[in-house]
């Protein structure tokens, strides 16, 4: 016995970020987060703490994979976080299903999450949908050989002949999803014209399985607000055509920015749209945000070193939207 316990201190000693804490938790944002992973964590998270959190499949990919939502909370309303429209972008999902647990941890027991008391959750649901693309990620982890042998050699063209997936933004099918929503998809530059490992913008909107799950989801929920995570360069973008809800837009804006320490994006007065939260906002009139978590980094995924610095500065942003949103519901 004296011996474990030896053992268990020099570990302990020899590595000071891994405690015995850490070990009760679930999600790991120390290593590489694949769909496999998501599956695996999101039914663990469900297994533990199935009285207060559902988890449904809303779809599948193009080549079968799972798109799984979890709903915490007893709320009639909710908002959306969405992570993962884009393959090289899966810290987001990492963020995301790390929300999910500490929420879920937290109003399992009745307590407060930071200042924010989780019993806004009876009234307000969360709906988290982590990753949305996983024929995405999947592709830019490198692990084509779990894609049909037939169609490798097509991913394999889409990424100009080059081995290295890192760069993978769009779907399984070459499509970049968040130019994909009927919301200025017309405006839309129309190169690349083909298939491409991003940016390319499909034949017409909602063409890619993906997105038409998620505009699916949305209108059925109808959520008061909205968030797509994405992993470039520490900015906010909610301003798209708000119209007359301008003013109410920007508190929500402003609320996440102090909380994060991103800045407000500006759109250019040639922005076009295609994105989920452009749609959100010209279709619900209500307020969405566009999170880009990380400092820039070039075509690939962050550094997982990042992680902790972006979820300290995300971690209460759920549960603020979710409290703030509660303002929606009293003024109708």
């Amino acid at each position: 016995m004296k011996k474990i316990w030896f053992m268990t201190l020099v570990i302990i000693l020899t590595f000071p970020s891994i405690s015995l804490a850490d070990k009760k938790d679930i999600v790991d944002p120390t290593v590489i987060y694949t769909y496999k992973k998501l599956e695996e964590d999101i039914r663990a998270i469900q297994k533990k703490y199935h009285k207060n959190l559902e988890v449904k499949v809303i779809g599948k990919s193009h080549f079968g994979r799972k798109i799984y939502a979890a709903k915490l909370g007893k709320g009639k309303k909710s908002i959306f976080l969405i992570g993962s429209h884009h393959g090289r972008e899966w810290l987001t999902t990492t963020l995301i299903m790390k929300m999910l647990e500490e929420y879920t941890k937290s109003y399992s027991k009745g307590k407060d999450y930071g200042e924010y008391s989780t019993s806004i959750l009876d009234e307000v649901s969360i709906w988290f949908i982590p990753m949305l693309n996983p024929d995405g990620v999947t592709i830019q982890q490198g692990f084509i050989e779990e894609f049909p042998k037939y169609y490798q050699l097509r991913l394999l063209m889409i990424n100009q002949f080059k081995e290295d997936f890192s760069r993978w933004k769009a779907n399984g099918k070459g499509i970049d999803l968040n130019r994909q929503y009927p919301a200025g998809w017309d405006q839309l530059n129309e190169k690349p014209a083909f298939p491409s490992y991003q940016f390319y913008k499909g034949r017409k909107p909602v063409q890619a399985r993906e997105v038409k799950i998620m505009t699916d989801f949305t209108k059925e929920k109808k959520p008061l607000l909205a968030v797509a995570y994405h992993s470039s360069g520490r900015e906010i973008y909610w301003e798209y055509k708000n119209g007359k809800h301008l003013d109410r837009d920007y508190i929500f804006a402003k609320k996440t920015s102090n909380l994060t320490g991103y800045r407000l994006a500006k759109p250019s007065k040639k922005a076009s749209g295609g994105g989920y939260t452009d749609w959100f906002i010209t279709n619900f009139h209500r307020p969405a945000l566009t999170i880009e978590i990380c400092p820039i980094v070039k075509e690939t995924n962050p550094p997982l070193l990042t992680f902790q610095e972006e979820w300290s500065r995300n971690k209460f942003v759920g549960i603020m939207l979710a409290r703030e949103s509660k303002r929606i519901i009293e003024r109708k």
